[in-house]
C-alpha cells in the first residue's frame, strides 16, 4: 500500500475559505461573520491559531495607529510617510484604505482586553513615535485569536496548505484549496466561493547571518516561508514589487529589534570612532537617489545605506549607545521589556556576551534581506483597490481582490501597501474579508466545481516526498548524502546559498548585476528540477518540503523582477551595479510579473504609479 493510497481525504465546503491564521487571517475571520452572518467560514492554519504568525511571541508596540480621535494624524499623512520612506512607490489607494480604518481596529484590540499604554499627562495612547503606540503585548495573539474562532465556523489547526485550486469550469476563478495534516497526514480538499490568502511573507530565500549553532535565528519569523506568494504565483496571480525586499537594523547576533531604542529612548547610532553618520552621505546619496534625500523622517533604506558605507569604509563596528539613554528606571523598564515581549533571545545574547546595556554599546548589524509585503516594503500580489478612492485602473469590482476572480489576499499576500505591521494586516484582512462576502453575495448562484483529476494528481504529489524517501532510504552513502534524493533542509541550504551569492545578498554586500542574476535563474531552474526529488522521513519533514516549494516560487519571482527593474531604487536594500541611480524618468512605476500556470512562462510588465495624496 502507498503513502498516498493509506492517508484518508478530508472534504469541506464553505463560502469563504481563509489560509492563514496570523492577524491577517483573524481579521478576515472576524469581519467576514459580522458581514456574513448565516455564511460558512472556514479558516486554515499551519501551526495553531492562538500563537501562530509573526505576533505569535508577543509585541511591545503596535506600529500603525494614527490617533485620529485625539487629531494627532490624518490618513494622508500616512499616506505621504509610507510614499517616502518607500522612494515613491506605493500604492496609496491601499495606504489611504487601511489607514481610514486601522484606529477602530485598535479600538477593538482595547476592547477584547489588550493592554494599551496610556501617557498619564495627555490621557492619550503612550506613544513610541509618530505612529506607534506601546502595549503590554505578550498575549496579543491569544486575545484576537480568540475573536477570530468565535467568529469562523470551523477552525483547522495542523494543515498546511500546499496548492490553490482553480475552478473546472470558469477559467481564472479560484475554487478551493488542498494540503495536509500535519498530525495524523489526512488529505484536506477545501472547496469555497471565495478565498482570502492571509499567509506569510518569507524568511530563509537568502542566507541567514546567523548559521551553524545559530541556524534558524532570522529577524522575521522562521516559519514565515513565502506561501503568500507561492500559492498566488502558481495559479496566475499577477505580483507587484517583489524586487523590494527589507533588510532592517537590528542588534548583532539576537535579531533585537531598535524601534524603542530609537524612537522613544533617543538612542543614538554611531560609527567606531563616535561619530555620527547618518546625514553624513546626504549628499552623495542625492547625486544618485534624488530628492528623496529630503524626505521626512528619513528613508529606511537611506539610513541603511549610510551605515553601509561607514562598514565599507571599515569604520565599524556601529554602536548603538543604550549607556546614554537608560538614565531612569521608568526606560531601562521600556528598554527591557521592548525585548521581553517579543525578543528574548536578546536578553541572552547580552548576558552571554557579558554586555550590561546600562554601562557599555551594542553592536547593529544589517540583516539578511526578507520578503514581505506587511512590513516596510511593498512586496505581494497585485490586488483591487476600494472603489471610492481607486484609480479607474487600480479597481476591478471589490477591494483586495487580486488578478485571481473571487481571490483575495490581506498582510503580507498584497503588495503596494507597507508599514501595515500588524494592526494593519489585521485591518487588511478586515477590508478584504468585507469584499469577498460581497462577492459571495453577487455570485448566490455560484457553486464551486473543482476537476476530480486535478485533485487527485495533487493528492499524489503532496506526498510524493515520502514515497521518495521509502524507495530511496537504504541507499545513503552516509550520514544524509543520497544519491537519488535530497532533504529539504538540504534544499533550503542551496536555496540561500543561491540568492545570497547571486540576487543581493549580504555575502555579496546586496549588490547584483544582470550577470549575477541570470546566473542565479539558471541555477534556481535547476534546483527546481530537483525538487522533484524532494525527501521526507515523516510528516514534520514533508511540511518543510512544501515550505521550501513555497519559498523558491518566492524567490523566482524576486530574481526576475530584481533582474527586470534596470536601477538602483532602494539602496540600503539592494544595489544593482549596472545601474547604480534611481531613475525616475523610466522606472517610477510598478514591476508587475505573471506566470502562466498552462504555459510555465513568466510575463513581465509595468503598471502607473498613481499619487492620489499631495
Amino acid at each position: 500500500m502507498s503513502v498516498r493510497s493509506s492517508r484518508s481525504v478530508h472534504r469541506v465546503d464553505c463560502d469563504i475559505l481563509i489560509i492563514g491564521g496570523g492577524m491577517a487571517g483573524c481579521g478576515a475571520a472576524y469581519e467576514a461573520r459580522y458581514w456574513g452572518r448565516r455564511m460558512k467560514i472556514v479558516l486554515v492554519e499551519k501551526a495553531n491559531i492562538e500563537r501562530s504568525g509573526a505576533v505569535a511571541m508577543g509585541l511591545s508596540a503596535i506600529n500603525c495607529y494614527m490617533g485620529m480621535r485625539w487629531n494627532e494624524n490624518r490618513p494622508e499623512d500616512f499616506v505621504r510617510y509610507a510614499r517616502g520612506d518607500l522612494m515613491g512607490l506605493v500604492r496609496e489607494d491601499l495606504l489611504f484604505d487601511i489607514a481610514r480604518h486601522v484606529d477602530s481596529t485598535v479600538h477593538l484590540f482595547e476592547e477584547w482586553g489588550l493592554p494599551i499604554i496610556y501617557d498619564k499627562q495627555t490621557g492619550h495612547y503612550k506613544r513610541e513615535g509618530r505612529w506607534q503606540i506601546l502595549i503590554h503585548g505578550e498575549s496579543y495573539k491569544p486575545i484576537v485569536a480568540e475573536a477570530a474562532q468565535k467568529a469562523a465556523s470551523e477552525v483547522y489547526n495542523r494543515i498546511m496548505v500546499t496548492h490553490l485550486l482553480l475552478d473546472r469550469n470558469v477559467p481564472n476563478r479560484v475554487a478551493g484549496a488542498v494540503g495536509f495534516s500535519v498530525r495524523d497526514g489526512s488529505f484536506y480538499v477545501f472547496r469555497a466561493k471565495a478565498v482570502i490568502v492571509g499567509a506569510g511573507g518569507a524568511t530563509h530565500i537568502f542566507r541567514p547571518r546567523s548559521v551553524g549553532e545559530g541556524a534558524g535565528r532570522t529577524w522575521y519569523a522562521p516559519w514565515s516561508t513565502g506561501s503568500a506568494y507561492g500559492l498566488l504565483i502558481q495559479v496566475g496571480a499577477e505580483m507587484t514589487q517583489m524586487e523590494n525586499r527589507l533588510v532592517v537594523t537590528r542588534f548583532k547576533d539576537g535579531y533585537g529589534p531598535v524601534g524603542a531604542w530609537f524612537l522613544a529612548l533617543k538612542a543614538v547610532a554611531k560609527n567606531a570612532y563616535g561619530e555620527e553618520y547618518e546625514r553624513k552621505y546626504v549628499e552623495e546619496q542625492r547625486k544618485l537617489y534624488g530628492d528623496y534625500v529630503d524626505s521626512k523622517p528619513f528613508p529606511t533604506c537611506l539610513r541603511n545605506d549610510a551605515m553601509f558605507r561607514e562598514i565599507k569604509a571599515g569604520r565599524h563596528p556601529i554602536y548603538l549607545h543604550t549607556e546614554q539613554v537608560l538614565d531612569t528606571s521608568e526606560k531601562e523598564e521600556l528598554g527591557w521589556e521592548d525585548f521581553l515581549d517579543m525578543t528574548m533571545s536578546q536578553s541572552i545574547v547580552w548576558a552571554s556576551q557579558n554586555i550590561d546595556p546600562k554601562k557599555r554599546p551594542s553592536e547593529l548589524t544589517m540583516s539578511e534581506p526578507y520578503i514581505m509585503g506587511s512590513h516596510a516594503t511593498c512586496s505581494g500580489a497585485w490586488a483591487s483597490g476600494p472603489e471610492d478612492v481607486s484609480p479607474r485602473d487600480y479597481y476591478w469590482g471589490y477591494n483586495r481582490m487580486t488578478t485571481v476572480e473571487g481571490l483575495f489576499g490581506a498582510g503580507d499576500t498584497i503588495g503596494g501597501s507597507a508599514h501595515k505591521f500588524s494592526s494593519g494586516s489585521f485591518t487588511e484582512g478586515r477590508l478584504a474579508a468585507k469584499a469577498a462576502v460581497k462577492y459571495v453575495l453577487d455570485h448566490a448562484d455560484y457553486t464551486p466545481e473543482v476537476d476530480p483529476t486535478e485533485v487527485e494528481a495533487l493528492r499524489e504529489r503532496v506526498y510524493q516526498p515520502l514515497e521518495t524517501y521509502e524507495t530511496g532510504r537504504n541507499m545513503i552513502v552516509k550520514g544524509t548524502v543520497s544519491p537519488i534524493y535530497l532533504y529539504p533542509n538540504q534544499g533550503v541550504v542551496r536555496l540561500e546559498k543561491i540568492m545570497d551569492e547571486y540576487a543581493a545578498g549580504y555575502g555579496s554586500m546586496y549588490m547584483t548585476n544582470e550577470f549575477l542574476l541570470n546566473r542565479g535563474l539558471e541555477l534556481l531552474i535547476m534546483l527546481k528540477e530537483d525538487l522533484e526529488r524532494l525527501a521526507a522521513e515523516n510528516l514534520h519533514q514533508l511540511q518543510r518540503a512544501w515550505e521550501l516549494h513555497h519559498r523558491v516560487w518566492t524567490a523566482e519571482a524576486v530574481i526576475r523582477h530584481t533582474l527586470y527593474r534596470k536601477e538602483t531604487r532602494w539602496p540600503g536594500y539592494y544595489y544593482r551595479s549596472d545601474y547604480p541611480k534611481l531613475d525616475d524618468q523610466n522606472w517610477h512605476v510598478f514591476v508587475n510579473s505573471r506566470y502562466d500556470p498552462k504555459t510555465r512562462e513568466w510575463v513581465m510588465s509595468t503598471r502607473p504609479v498613481h499619487h492620489i495624496v499631495g
